[in-house]
């Protein structure tokens, strides 16, 4: 009867999964030499799984082209995963992690949040905000750079190119005392290649009417 009444009380405080696992044991004790077993068992898992988590937040660091949402998520992941195993985590931790693996281009920013605020009083949350907004300003001055990259590359190109069609019209309009041209060693501005000049290109897109005399 206590045998009995000892097996009711481990079915109560065992899982359903678990308890068809071990329908077999007869006894009491043997239904309890089975689960200490198999928690036994989870537990030295669970001490294999915080060691690889604790090794992986230690290397965890920012990616060159990571945006502050991804590397965030990655943290936190990890993070959760550590306290999920049984170990505590805190805040503080988390903060201090990130500002130290962040990117180059944030170490200004790192400054003076370590400079100005209590970092004992700083949350995950205010962390990110701060993070993202200087994340913002940063794509909009790259955006800025880059429209004006463009702007530039395509005006000098084409104010060389009239440079160039230019002084080429000058020496050959000079009536006499014109230099002998050999057209073998002629380079169109054009294609870049030997033999004819820009306005005679077959690739180009103008048609360019000039009156040229050779000798």
């Amino acid at each position: 009867m206590k045998d009995l009444q000892v097996k009711h009380y481990l079915y109560q405080a065992i899982d359903r999964v678990t308890i068809e696992q071990i329908m077999d044991r007869k006894m009491s004790k043997a239904v309890w030499d089975s689960m200490k077993q198999r928690f036994t068992c989870n537990e030295w898992v669970n001490r294999s799984m915080l060691q690889k988590l604790r090794r992986d937040f230690e290397v965890l660091e920012m990616k060159t082209n990571e945006m502050i949402l991804e590397y965030f998520g990655r943290v936190l992941e990890i993070s959760n995963h550590i306290r999920s195993n049984g170990e505590q985590i805190c805040d503080v931790k988390i903060v201090e992690k990130i500002l130290r693996t962040l990117t180059e281009k944030y170490m200004h920013i790192v400054v003076s949040i370590e400079e100005s605020r209590n970092m004992e009083e700083m949350c995950i949350e205010e962390l990110h905000s701060t993070l993202v907004v200087h994340e913002q300003k940063f794509k909009k001055v790259e955006k800025d750079e880059d429209q004006e990259l463009r702007v530039e590359s395509s005006i000098i190109p084409s104010s060389r190119g009239r440079a160039r069609w230019r002084s080429n019209n000058k020496g050959r309009g000079r009536g006499k005392g014109r230099l002998s041209f050999i057209k073998e060693t002629i380079k169109s501005y054009n294609c870049y290649k030997l033999g004819h000049y820009s306005y005679e290109c077959p690739l180009s897109k103008e048609a360019n009417y000039v009156v040229f005399e050779e000798n």
